[in-house]
């Protein structure tokens, strides 16, 4: 597809946070998948039904990331504050909501228009991002809202929060440059590393996954 060709030109920030949430995506597909074998219920579905579509949308995580790069015009710090405002959010609704294939495009959308709004001094409106993201104008505004009253509207982000941040996707960059073909065994589940936020001091060095 034209978009992931497009991440070569992209910055790198970019083809690291999708690969990422690539791989969040298909772990939590997978435990959704054998949840849904178990005939289990999945519990707090109704408070995450803003950010989950009803079916999966077509394009692969990397080539929406690929066309919000292209099309946005934005900063790359904002796609570092855009996945600080995604695991705020995942943890204020951590049973509620997951990043999947049904959640994931709505989720990057939203966060990355907040981020932009809060980083940059010019950046387009609620319309251009709703055509570039795929969704309606009411949609965007919808998921807008419901995107900051889920973070408690805190979007502030510190110097060391941000450079922590940086930390994490430039060692996730490393990684995948230095990842060995596919092994035909499975490979362990995927895994986040996440630094606290600038108020929890308590255990900066804690790591857990990006979904609950």
């Amino acid at each position: 597809m034209a978009e992931e060709k497009d991440l070569a030109d992209m910055p790198r920030v970019v083809g690291v946070l999708a690969a990422l949430l690539e791989r969040v995506t298909e772990r939590n597909d997978a435990a959704a998948a054998v949840a849904e074998e178990l005939e289990l219920a999945v519990v707090g579905a109704p408070a995450a039904a803003a950010f989950r579509a009803t079916t999966k949308p077509d394009i692969t995580v990397r080539a929406y990331m690929a066309r919000i790069a292209r099309f946005a015009g934005c900063s790359p710090a904002c796609y570092v504050v855009a996945y600080i405002y995604l695991e705020r959010l995942l943890r204020r609704r951590r049973r509620a909501l997951s990043v999947d294939s049904y959640s994931v495009h709505r989720l990057l959308i939203t966060t990355v228009l907040a981020a932009v709004k809060f980083m940059d001094d010019i950046c387009y409106n609620n319309a251009y991002f709703a055509k570039v993201g795929g969704v309606s104008l009411p949609e965007m505004n919808y998921l807008e809202v419901d995107f900051l009253f889920g973070v408690g509207f805190d979007l502030n982000v510190s110097p060391e929060t941000f450079g922590h941040y940086c930390a994490v996707l430039q060692s996730e960059m490393l990684c995948l440059e230095l990842e060995p073909p596919p092994s035909p065994s499975p490979a362990p589940a995927a895994r986040l590393h996440c630094f606290l936020s600038e108020d929890d001091t308590s255990s900066s060095s804690t790591q857990h996954q990006l979904a609950a």
